[in-house]
């Protein structure tokens, strides 16, 4: 059986297997709807249609991140939250990973970390 990542096993619904939105909030330390905005939901959708394909996709697009980037530094979920959240990133406007996200590019900040996973400084 393959284990997850203590992230996602913080926020996944127990026995549904699904990402549930308000345990990402809690997990995350922010209100439901900052969470919305970083996913680009409304966070009336978070809430009525947490199993949506859409919701799941975008939950999980962010997840993935913060799951990785703790694997990156240990394993520590909190520090991999305080980074998405707070962590300037190197030549891209100082932005956030979570602000990037939120502007739509998840696929810049897996980039990142596919450098930083491959030893490159950015």
């Amino acid at each position: 059986m393959v284990a997850l990542s203590p992230f996602l096993e913080a926020v996944v619904e127990p026995g549904s297997g699904w990402i549930s939105p308000q345990r990402m909030s809690g997990a995350m330390k922010l209100p439901m709807t900052d969470l919305a905005k970083i996913v680009h939901l409304h966070r009336n959708t978070l809430s009525r249609r947490p199993q949506s394909p859409e919701v799941q996709s975008r939950l999980g697009r962010v997840a993935k991140i913060i799951a990785r980037a703790a694997a990156m530094i240990g394993g520590e979920a909190n520090r991999a939250v305080i980074w998405f959240r707070f962590e300037p990133l190197p030549g891209f406007d100082h932005k956030t990973a979570a602000q990037l996200v939120a502007e739509g590019h998840a696929d810049a900040v897996e980039t990142y970390l596919d450098m930083l996973d491959d030893g490159v400084y950015a």
